[in-house]
């Protein structure tokens, strides 16, 4: 396993989303099943794992997924990178009160939270349209300063606002969608991050399990299962995208491996600096996610796939730029 870099941060070329365990992808597994699957991930290698200050707010409350990490990485905080992302509302903002303190109000939560008393890569979860990306970028200079955050990152953005942020504040990271069938990325956001030295993390990058090959008209997203919303997976779209996974099987047969995994040795064979982040309930599912860095493309192979999947429409586009206003509030649960 080659480990990669965000910023000055060591971690494993595969991290681990933990959304799932507080809400998103319906029924929870218990805390103790939680808590062993991300010791289980720590003891395969794995030296990333990604939260929020908002995962668990409509099964749980805000925080809870943020809690249940903390009381999991204990015993091994110190040998790991710890993510976590922080929603700003503009109505927190007043003449009395400045971003700085309302920033620092939110990290502190986080870091009560996590039980640390650092947070290795600190995210805006979403752009503010109301908010100055670049004094946030100054506020998050201050942070690194004082020793609270060691890195910082943005989520879901453009090209034009990570530009705006990473002139006031180097940016080490952003957390955008990306995969075999969300590709904006690579227009821009690649090119960019490739020639300034920021990683690229992206989220759902087995696109909602559909790539995993588990995922078909028959399935049934329950309770607040975000599938439910996701336009690749309305059935329409299953089946419009089987050409896709046929790319997937082909090569999947050929290495010995998943769909999943070929799925996520694609992208890392593609760029030096991409860490996905695939989160997931099962422990099986996570160790064979992250079992993926083990498998190695050949160019001919790799070549092969990008030829095969630049002939093909991908049915259900999202996008990857996606505003606070958007996403958090009416229609959030649509989204990640």
């Amino acid at each position: 396993m080659n480990k990669r870099k965000i910023g000055n941060l060591e971690v494993s070329p595969i991290g681990m989303g933990c959304m799932g365990f507080s809400h998103g992808y319906g029924q929870v597994p218990e805390e103790s099943y939680s808590i062993e699957a991300i010791k289980k991930a720590y003891e395969f290698g794995c030296t990333f794992f990604d939260t929020a200050e908002v995962y668990g707010q409509e099964r749980f409350y805000p925080g809870h997924n943020e809690q249940l990490v903390g009381k999991a990485v204990a015993p091994f905080r110190e040998n790991i990178v710890l993510a976590t992302k922080l929603h700003i509302d503009e109505n927190e903002l007043s003449d009395e009160t400045d971003l700085y303190t309302v920033i620092r109000k939110h990290l502190e939560a986080s870091l009560k939270n996590l039980g640390t008393d650092y947070v290795d890569l600190y995210y805006l979860h979403r752009v503010n349209e109301f908010i100055s990306i670049e004094d946030i970028a100054k506020v998050m200079g201050q942070l690194i300063d004082e020793g609270l955050i060691k890195e910082w990152g943005l989520s879901q953005v453009s090209v034009d606002i990570l530009a705006k942020a990473h002139n006031v504040t180097p940016v080490a990271a952003v957390q955008n969608l990306y995969s075999m069938m969300e590709r904006d990325c690579e227009d821009e956001i690649f090119p960019y991050c490739l020639e300034h030295g920021i990683s690229v993390v992206p989220f759902s990058p087995i696109a909602s399990g559909f790539l995993s090959g588990k995922v078909t008209t028959e399935t049934k997203f329950e309770g607040d299962d975000v599938r439910k919303f996701v336009p690749q997976l309305s059935k329409e779209n299953i089946i419009a995208n089987q050409p896709i996974l046929d790319i997937l099987e082909k090569i999947a047969e050929e290495k010995g491996a998943s769909k999943a995994q070929i799925s996520l040795a694609w992208m890392l064979h593609k760029y030096p600096n991409v860490i996905p982040i695939p989160g997931s309930k099962s422990q099986k599912r996570i160790l064979e996610n992250l079992a993926a860095w083990n498998v190695e493309l050949t160019d001919k192979e790799f070549e092969s796939i990008e030829s095969a999947l630049n002939k093909i429409t991908v049915h259900g586009h999202r996008g990857h730029v996606e505003t606070q206003q958007a996403t958090f509030g009416n229609n959030w649960k649509s989204k990640k």
